[in-house]
């Protein structure tokens, strides 16, 4: 299978449907693991995220990959790649960019590194709160306003942000209205003991610390990926489902707020993404099972005491699941569900910081 990139005019006359999406997800994968051993669940739940064109927090420890996974996604999809590495110094102007004075003496506009496709946010909590809110339009509304004139950021854009959830001395948490503007939470974790032998004996053998991969698809194809998926079908028992375990977290009695309606559309993004990857042009139940988690566990807020017990949000999700209903009804075009699936295993929780009072 060639590795040329394939670009928007390319895929029109291919008459590129759902099954193209999977195979293009798929090459992605295969560029991304290059690099990141042993993470392909990891990998395919942030490039369903892309497909989506919703955002991305990793919450984990250092040296993980965390950087590296998201530099590695945007060169195998062929997009701009800017970082911020974030620090209590950090002003908005750092990450909008300013208006400044040019050699010609007129008034210009030097874009920040908000301007690219793909846009790191390095250890986002140690910035203040004045930086972070910077954020806030262009996660949302995809444009910055900058001495009172408004610019549109990139097509396909995509922030991905880094936290490290067990040093909290420096650190400025996440207000809940930033929080609710990641589509998806989640953890890369440690690998397991053969896949660091891997690590270890690739990096030795490659001679260098970086590794240049192939883009296979570029920002023009990613933006069609996105129209595809906007394509997916849900049926009406699907989309009751994912009302009702949104619903139920707002009901759950270990909750003090649950997830709002972002949180529900949040979920239908990530369930279409999900069955596109896999080549079906229909929401199944189960795609909204598998995203519930990553999709609804950093929305909610615990009351006080399931928090000193050490109750994590992934666990209240994990009951909903339980809890709710399945349907079983599902209309629309059955036969797009005979198409093949991607492989699932289970992804990692992000970890949980200590609990006060053990």
């Amino acid at each position: 299978m060639t590795n040329a990139p394939m670009n928007n005019a390319a895929m029109n006359s291919a008459g590129m449907n759902h099954a193209d999406v999977r195979d293009a997800a798929s090459r992605m994968l295969d560029q991304m693991e290059r690099l990141i051993v042993g993470k392909r669940p990891v990998l395919s739940l942030i490039v369903t995220a892309l497909l989506a064109d919703g955002h991305v927090l990793l919450e984990d420890v250092p040296g993980v990959a965390k950087t590296v996974t998201a530099r590695s996604l945007a060169e195998a999809a062929g997009m701009h790649f800017s970082r911020v590495q974030f620090t209590p110094d950090l002003i908005p102007f750092d990450i909008t960019g300013a208006s400044t004075l040019g050699a010609d003496h007129q008034i210009e506009f030097v874009p920040g590194p908000i301007f690219a496709n793909l846009v790191l946010g390095d250890e986002i909590n140690r910035a203040p709160p004045k930086t972070q809110s910077a954020l806030l339009e262009a996660m949302e509304e995809r444009q910055v306003t900058i001495d009172g004139t408004t610019r549109p950021l990139p097509h396909p854009f995509m922030v991905i942000g880094t936290q490290n959830p067990i040093e909290s001395e420096g650190t400025y948490p996440l207000p809940e209205a930033q929080l609710d503007r990641f589509l998806i939470r989640t953890g890369i974790g440690y690998p397991s003991n053969e896949d660091e032998i891997d690590i270890v004996l690739r990096r030795a053998q490659r001679g260098a610390d970086r590794m240049p991969l192939d883009p296979v698809i570029d920002a023009a194809g990613v933006r069609h990926l996105q129209k595809r998926v906007e394509e997916v079908h849900i049926s009406e028992p699907v989309a009751r489902y994912v009302v009702a375990l949104v619903e139920a977290t707002r009901a759950s009695s270990r909750t003090e707020t649950g997830a709002s309606p972002r949180g529900s559309l949040a979920l239908l993004k990530a369930g279409r993404a999900r069955a596109a990857m896999e080549g079906r042009s229909l929401v199944l139940p189960d795609d909204i099972k598998a995203m519930a988690v990553p999709c609804l566990a950093h929305r909610l807020i615990l009351v006080p005491d399931q928090w000193v017990r050490g109750v994590k949000p992934e666990q209240v999700v994990e009951e909903i699941l339980h809890q709710v209903p399945t349907p079983v009804a599902i209309d629309g075009p059955v036969a797009a569900m005979s198409q093949p699936a991607m492989p699932q295993a289970p992804v990692p929780r992000p970890p949980s910081p200590p609990v006060p009072g053990g």
